[in-house]
C-alpha cells in the first residue's frame, strides 16, 4: 500500500476554496482534513501553494496524421509536456479514415497511446464515414470501451467533413446509448470556395488563411449543428468556439431553454488575427482552423465564461515543426492547421485570466478541469479532490514567474506559441494517481505509466445541476 500526505496547501475546487491536508492511499484520496498526522511513505509540505484537481485538457491530437504529415507530439512526448503543465488527463481524437470501421480506428489509437502516454488518456472518436455497418458499432464502443463522444467536422470537405445527413443520422444513434456529438464548426463549402478564390488570385500568404475562413462561416456551421441537436433533443458540444458571432448563436439557444456545451481555447482568449500579418512566412505558425480572431471575438469570450455560456477551456494541441509547415510555404491552403500549448494552458490562464481578474480561481478550476470531467464522463473520478476520487493533484506555486520558451518546453516542436511571455505562477509538483510524477521541472515516472480511462455516458442532469449552481454563485 502506497500512501502520500500532501500538508498546508489551500484546496481549490470548482465551489470552494479552503486549508487543508489531503492524505492519498493507493491511487485514490482517501482523508482530508486539518493538521492530519499520519506515518506515510512520503509527505509534501504545500504552504503557500494551491492545490487544484488535475487537469484535464478535452481537446489534443497527438500523432494525427494530417494534411500529408504527422503531428510531431507522440502521446509520450505530449501526455509529458502536459504533466509539466499540470494537465494530468488528456481525451485525444480516434479520427476514422473513410472506409475504416470505429473498431479498426481505435485500434490504430490504442497501439499509439498504451504503453507509450506518461499521463491518463481517453478518446473521443472522429466519425468521417457513418453507414449501416458503422452504425451498429456504436453501443458496444459507448457500453464496453468506454467511449461516449463523437466528433464530427463541417469542414475539410473530401477529407473529414461529413453532411447534415450524416450529422443527424449519428446523433440519433449515439442518442441511444448515453453519446454526444462533439463537432468541429466551419461551413466547409463557404471556405473552400473563398480559398479557390484567393489562390486564383494569386493570394498564397499565411495571411490568406484567417481571410478566407470568416467569423461568419464557423457561426453559419454553429447555429446549424445547434438547431439540428434542437430538433432531435440530442446533447451538442462545440469544439474550439471562436468568435463573437458563433458565441452569439449559443446566446440565441439559452433562449429556448437549450443546453448547448460550449468549449473554446487558450490560444482564443490571448492570441488575434494579426499575427498572421507577420512579415514573411512567421504568420504559419499560428495557421490553425478556425484561425485566431479578433480583440472584440477575446473579449466576448471571457465575457462567455463568466456568462455560463462557455464551459471549458482547451488547447487543441496538434503541433507541427517549422519544415512541417513549410509544406505551404508557397500555397497556404497547404499549411498544416495546428500549434503546440498543452505544455503551457493552466499557466497562462491563471496569469492572464485570473490574476486579471478576467475569471475567479473557482472558475479558472471549473473549466479547465471540473467541467471536461463532467461534461465527458469522468467525474468525480477525475476533475475533483473529494474522497474516492482519483488523487490527481496540481501543487501551484503562485509566486513563481518564468518565461515561455522553445528552449525550455517539453512540446516535440521547434517553436512556441508563446514565445518570451512571461508567467506568474508554477506547476511545481504534479500527482497523478498518487505518484508524483513531476517534481520542480524534474519528470519521475516514465512513459506507460499513463492509463486509459473509461467513460461513461454523458449526463445531462450533472451537466444542467452544476450549470445551475454555477449561475447562483
Amino acid at each position: 500500500m502506497k500512501s502520500l500526505l500532501v500538508k498546508n496547501g489551500t484546496i481549490v475546487t470548482a465551489t470552494d476554496k479552503y486549508e487543508a491536508d489531503v492524505y492519498i492511499e493507493d491511487e485514490k484520496i482517501h482523508t482530508i482534513g486539518k493538521n492530519l498526522k499520519l506515518n506515510t511513505d512520503k509527505t509534501i509540505d504545500a504552504k503557500n501553494c494551491f492545490l487544484f484537481p488535475g487537469g484535464i485538457d478535452a481537446h489534443t491530437h497527438m500523432e494525427l496524421p494530417f494534411m500529408g504529415t504527422f503531428a510531431s507530439d507522440t502521446f509520450e512526448t505530449g501526455t509529458l509536456a502536459g504533466l509539466h503543465g499540470g494537465t494530468t488527463t488528456i481525451i485525444d481524437f480516434a479520427i476514422q479514415n473513410k472506409g475504416e470501421s470505429f473498431n479498426e480506428t481505435l485500434d490504430k489509437w490504442h497501439k499509439k497511446a498504451d504503453h507509450n502516454a506518461v499521463g491518463d488518456y481517453a478518446f473521443h472518436l472522429g466519425v468521417t464515414d457513418l453507414n449501416s455497418e458503422t452504425k451498429k458499432e456504436i453501443k458496444d464502443i459507448v457500453e464496453k470501451k468506454g467511449i461516449s463522444s463523437f466528433k464530427i467536422f463541417m469542414a475539410y470537405k473530401g477529407a473529414l467533413m461529413v453532411d447534415d445527413r450524416q450529422i443527424i443520422s449519428l446523433m440519433h444513434e449515439v442518442k441511444k446509448y448515453g453519446g454526444i456529438v462533439t463537432s468541429h464548426c466551419e461551413n466547409g463549402d463557404l471556405i473552400d470556395e473563398l480559398v479557390a478564390e484567393a489562390k486564383a488570385s494569386g493570394n498564397l500568404s499565411p495571411k490568406y488563411h484567417v481571410l478566407t475562413r470568416p467569423a461568419i462561416a464557423e457561426a453559419e456551421a454553429t447555429g446549424r449543428i445547434i438547431d439540428i441537436a434542437f430538433h432531435g433533443g440530442h446533447p451538442v458540444y462545440i469544439v474550439h468556439l471562436t468568435c463573437e458571432e458563433a458565441l452569439n448563436r449559443v446566446r440565441e439557444a439559452t433562449k429556448r431553454n437549450q443546453v448547448v456545451n460550449v468549449e473554446t481555447c487558450v490560444q482564443y482568449l490571448l492570441l488575434d488575427e494579426s499575427l498572421y500579418f507577420s512579415v514573411g512566412f512567421e504568420g504559419s505558425k499560428w495557421v490553425m482552423s478556425p484561425p485566431l480572431r479578433k480583440e472584440k471575438d477575446r473579449e466576448a469570450l471571457w465575457r462567455g465564461i463568466n456568462q455560463g455560456l462557455v464551459h471549458t477551456v482547451a488547447t487543441d494541441h496538434c503541433p507541427f515543426c517549422m519544415d512541417q509547415k513549410k509544406m505551404g510555404e508557397n500555397d497556404f491552403s497547404k499549411i498544416p492547421n495546428g500549434a503546440p500549448g498543452i505544455e503551457h494552458r493552466m499557466e497562462l490562464l491563471y496569469t492572464y485570466g485570473v490574476l486579471e481578474n478576467k475569471i475567479s480561481l473557482n472558475k479558472f478550476v471549473e473549466v479547465t478541469s471540473t467541467n471536461p470531467a463532467k461534461i465527458f464522463g469522468m467525474f468525480p473520478k477525475k476533475g475533483a479532490i473529494s474522497i474516492g476520487s482519483d488523487a490527481d493533484i496540481v501543487i501551484f506555486d503562485p509566486s513563481i514567474s518564468h518565461i515561455i520558451s522553445a528552449k525550455t518546453h517539453h512540446h516535440k516542436c521547434d517553436y512556441s506559441a508563446y514565445e518570451g511571455w512571461k508567467v506568474k505562477g508554477k506547476c511545481k509538483t504534479i500527482v497523478l494517481r498518487g505518484t508524483i510524477a513531476i517534481d520542480n521541472g524534474k519528470n519521475l515516472i516514465n512513459k506507460g505509466f499513463g492509463r486509459y480511462i473509461k467513460r461513461s455516458p454523458y449526463n445531462k442532469e450533472l451537466i444542467e445541476t452544476e450549470k445551475t449552481l454555477v449561475g447562483t454563485t
